[in-house]
């Protein structure tokens, strides 16, 4: 079962749909919100400083930039994440708009964060460098990551997916959740796109549930690839995903909950040259 979107315009049909963006925003961004602090001080926000949260999401890193002291411009495409951003975080700007082609001028801005938006993005290199246009020299770039690790709520769901998925229900080809993690492929592109002074921060982020089975709703309600994939299967697959779940994290992290998970990420940050 092939769907008729490319990925881009799965991203953007699937982030404005205001079940989704709310799901996110319940639970999945529980663990979102552990790099937030680090997102923060990598761009040096803080009084005096106009910070732009790019990919802005429901506003969870505005709002930490908020409390920073910073002005702060949001940017998402998700119709629906801003109408919560707007709720949350009254003190920050927020704009619709498109991360590779921004409505900003040259040099606006003392520093860029983006929590979690390099995976949804067709051409992460083309953000990176329509984020170095915007800001002045000398400021700093950070971006949150998922990291690929074998005890990750990410790798249980997906590999549960892999196993038990019906073969027909697929996704069109993009980016991976954790292409940009990696060192060896973000160092290049940063410094391609005029950063330097590059550093990478690991993340302890996790969420604490009281079901063994919660990464599987998770992904299905709150992600758009995530629900892409869960959503049609057939009910037999189904289950038998939700089943595979629940085993891999009672025998990775024992029969008797609540049940802390590993869902690790990373901040990669660097200075516009």
């Amino acid at each position: 079962m092939v769907g008729t979107d490319d990925f881009a315009a799965l991203e953007k049909r699937g982030w404005g749909e205001e079940d989704t963006a709310s799901a996110y925003a319940k639970d999945f961004a529980r663990a979102s919100a552990m790099a937030v602090p680090c997102l923060v001080s990598e761009t040096r926000a803080g009084p005096g400083k106009h910070i732009l949260d790019l990919c802005c999401g429901h506003g969870i890193v505005a709002a930490g930039l908020v409390k920073a002291g910073a002005s702060v411009t949001g940017l998402d495409f998700s119709p629906a994440m801003l109408r919560i951003a707007r709720e949350m975080v009254p003190q920050a700007e927020f704009v619709e708009g498109d991360a590779m082609a921004m409505p900003f001028p040259d040099a606006s801005f003392d520093g860029v964060s983006m929590g979690f938006g390099m995976p949804h993005v067709p051409d992460a290199p083309a953000v990176m460098r329509e984020a170095r246009r915007v800001m002045k020299p000398g400021t700093y770039l950070s971006y949150s990551v998922w990291q690929e690790t074998e005890k990750s709520a990410f790798t249980y769901v997906f590999k549960a997916i892999g196993v038990h998925g019906a073969v027909e229900v697929t996704l069109p080809p993009g980016p991976g959740a954790s292409d940009y993690a990696d060192p060896e492929r973000a160092f290049p592109a940063m410094q391609a796109a005029g950063f330097d002074d590059l550093r990478i921060n690991e993340v302890d982020s996790r969420w604490q549930v009281d079901r063994p089975d919660a990464p599987f709703d998770f992904f299905l309600e709150g992600t758009v690839r995530g629900g892409a994939l869960l959503r049609p299967q057939p009910a037999a697959n189904k289950a038998a995903i939700r089943t595979a779940v629940s085993e891999i994290v009672v025998a990775n992290h024992g029969r008797d909950g609540p049940w802390d998970l590993p869902i690790p990420s990373v901040v990669v940050s660097g200075r516009a040259v």
